[in-house]
């Protein structure tokens, strides 16, 4: 039985540049790379047998469990409504609600997460820093329902919500990608659902993408890769995120949508495919179906360089410590081809 990273055949040896090579595709890896939005931070307690009070002290988590890097996130304080408890009201309904918001100054954006875990980085690790999205945060503050409201109703204002969201984000970018300790940096915002966008093509296009394609050139300016995490079908959009906005790799794959041994084939030669194990699959499958499908990724998708193991979302905390575990110990296993 698989409970602690003890128990697989972890060994580890971090070499950021490996993952590197996969977001660039710039040729083939040493080995195929782990690769995780996040592991939820009951499993990893879970796994060490242990609390993690900071984000310094996941460290130890994603080194022994064969990561080249730790996902780190900025600080930024503000009002917002909540997308699953409809008891708390939204603070933007109107025009009146945006002039009286107490929007924080982008100077209020802290760091000090990346400055305790850069200390006890261990060698050959770097950070790979994320935040909420500019979409995810909109909806937040003006609510799914609000927001859909608003854009038909005055569009004028959602634009001014975007721009002045979007002050925060820059100043969150580029932050984060200066660091030097910084390997690549994350634009995750999910758009979508199951059959399509959660607002228009066009809509994202007009108010969203923009500032997406910000965000990537404020990463690359620094000479460091985007990951675009993104759930949801974006195939309405696919073309502009790639040509347009630039990111370097997609992350987020769910068999209902899109199997990502598919998106390997329809997108693989202009960006990386990061993760595909869907979460579901994971979370239902056998000891050995999950080895079988372990090695099917890495067979069909990973052979060929741009690609990393890992889940189709996030490790989060229904996934089975057990079904995790192996298919790290799998991948690891399999990793040199």
């Amino acid at each position: 039985k698989y409970c602690k990273l003890e128990d697989t055949a972890i060994k580890p040896k971090p070499d950021f540049n490996q993952l590197l090579k996969v977001l660039w595709r710039d040729g083939q890896p040493d080995y195929i790379p782990f690769y995780e939005l996040f592991v939820n931070l009951p499993v990893m307690e879970t796994i060490l047998g242990k609390k993690l009070p900071d984000r310094a002290a996941t460290v130890e988590f994603y080194y022994k469990a064969g990561y080249d890097y730790v996902p780190v996130w900025p600080g930024l304080e503000m009002e917002k409504g909540s997308l699953v408890d409809r008891r708390l009201g939204y603070p933007i309904k109107n025009r009146e609600d945006f002039n009286h918001y107490s929007w924080p100054e982008p100077a209020s954006i802290t760091f000090s997460e990346f400055d305790a875990v850069i200390p006890i980085l261990p060698e050959g690790m770097k950070i790979i820093g994320q935040t909420g999205g500019i979409f995810e945060t909109a909806q937040e503050l003006c609510g799914y329902e609000g927001l859909c409201y608003l854009l038909a109703d005055d569009r004028k204002l959602v634009r001014e919500i975007f721009e002045r969201l979007g002050l925060l984000y820059e100043e969150c970018y580029c932050g984060m990608a200066k660091i030097k300790e910084v390997g690549a940096v994350v634009i995750s915002d999910d758009l979508g659902f199951k059959t399509q966008t959660l607002i228009s093509p066009e809509d994202l296009r007009e108010f969203v993408l923009p500032w997406w394609k910000k965000l990537a050139g404020i990463i690359h300016k620094e000479g460091k890769p985007c990951i675009l995490h993104s759930c949801g079908n974006l195939s309405a959009i696919m073309e502009e995120i790639i040509n347009d906005v630039q990111i370097d790799a997609k992350h987020s794959y769910e068999d209902a949508i899109l199997p990502v041994t598919e998106a390997k084939k329809i997108y693989g030669n202009r960006i990386a495919i990061l993760g595909g194990f869907d979460v579901n699959k994971l979370c239902r499958s056998t000891e050995k179906e999950i080895r079988e499908y372990v090695n099917l990724l890495i067979d069909d998708v990973g052979t060929s360089g741009g690609y990393a193991l890992g889940s189709g979302n996030s490790i989060a905390d229904y996934v089975p410590v057990e079904n995790y575990l192996i298919m790290l110990d799998e991948g690891w296993k399999k990793r040199y081809y």
